[in-house]
């Protein structure tokens, strides 16, 4: 009784691994016939790289910010709720 148990759980295991190799190599052919398809598409010979791209000129009398600084320094407070009891 227990070899015939063992033997279904093999044949399960044998049936899943088999079905994985071939659910793995259906996505392969699927996914190099998709990378395959878009190399052709993207060939183009007129392509133009940064043609959108515009320059402009900082309005005078704006100064340059260096080096941010927070308006507050030092700790944060705690909001009430997380604040402990008030000391008596």
């Amino acid at each position: 009784m227990v070899s015939a148990k063992r033997n279904n759980v093999k044949l399960l295991v044998a049936l899943i691994g088999g079905s994985g190799v071939l659910a793995m190599g259906a996505l392969s052919v699927a996914f190099g016939q998709e990378q395959t398809g878009q190399q052709s598409v993207a060939k183009s010979s007129s392509m133009t790289i940064g043609s959108t791209t515009t320059e402009t000129t900082p309005p005078l009398g704006v100064a340059a910010t260096t080096m941010a600084e927070p308006a507050m320094k030092g700790p944060a407070a705690l909001p009430t709720e997380e604040q402990g009891p008030a000391a008596p």
